[in-house]
């Protein structure tokens, strides 16, 4: 196959892949369509120029660049640079990587960072099962632009690493500590209050935010999108929080109930100021 050039340094000239078997191109498949299998790898795929833009911008660099054959001569000159190797493949096979209906021709691999350590005094976001990756990466994004920079991802909530979770982060995850397979005994760890929404019980979060009794920093406790948060949190809470719903709905998606806690949070910290 030829592949045109780009004027662009020697050392991103691309390789060129152009069969189905490659093996690099087999495990980049799985990293594609799991929700795990960055953990076995050490590396994960995000898919689209805003996602590596959004690295970039955090000084997080790629490891790879994948490009569709007939995108390549018209990749963005920083997407070009971004990572230190490039990769060229044919349409039709990058077609078997890409999740979206009208694929990007472009995506990147990552080195998976290492774990952070907890920071007990951070503002936190803790995520007790919360199993719906749209809903988990919309969290992400709203943590990310309410100044809560630690997310505490509890045993058996969605991957946060995994593609699902990254496109609808819009990558918030390189401005978050992320924490994967936290346990019950991590979050004890924390010095700042601990609040756990609940539909039904608890105060309301307008008349805190009104009173100024909404404390910041605190970790927003988010639950499982059935059965809420579990009674071993609960019991560590500063205070329950509710949202009040006058149009009368039975309860909020765990993602809208997220920003609108996490905006009054910030909001009662900018009041302060």
């Amino acid at each position: 196959m030829n592949v045109p050039t780009v004027n662009i340094p020697t050392v991103n000239i691309p390789t060129v892949i152009s069969s189905a078997d490659n093996p690099f191109l087999k495990n980049l498949r799985r990293l594609s369509a799991g929700t795990t299998d960055y953990r076995k790898q050490g590396q994960f795929w995000a898919e689209g120029d805003h996602l590596v833009r959004a690295a970039l911008r955090r000084s997080t660099r790629p490891a790879i660049g994948i490009f569709a054959a007939s995108f390549w001569p018209l990749v963005p000159i920083e997407c070009a640079w971004a990572a230190p190797k490039n990769i060229v493949i044919q349409d039709d096979l990058y077609d078997t990587l890409s999740a979206l209906e009208s694929p990007s021709r472009m995506g990147f691999v990552f080195d998976l960072p290492p774990s952070p350590t907890l920071q007990a005094n951070a503002a936190s976001v803790i995520l007790d099962r919360v199993q719906d990756a749209g809903n988990v990466g919309a969290i992400l994004r709203s943590a990310s632009a309410f100044g809560f920079g630690q997310v505490i991802a509890i045993k058996g909530t969605a991957a946060l690493w995994s593609p699902k979770v990254l496109r609808a982060g819009m990558g918030a995850h390189w401005g978050l500590r992320l924490i994967e397979g936290a346990t019950v005994d991590d979050v004890f760890r924390l010095t700042v209050p601990i609040l756990v929404t609940d539909s039904h019980r608890g105060r309301l979060l307008h008349q805190l935010l009104a009173s100024q009794e909404l404390p910041m920093p605190c970790a927003w406790t988010l639950g499982h999108e059935g059965h809420g948060v579990g009674n071993t949190l609960k019991s560590l809470a500063a205070m329950q929080v509710r949202i009040a719903q006058p149009g009368g709905e039975e309860s909020l998606n765990v993602a809208a109930a997220a920003a609108i806690c996490l905006h009054a949070s910030a909001s009662a910290l900018l009041d302060k100021a």
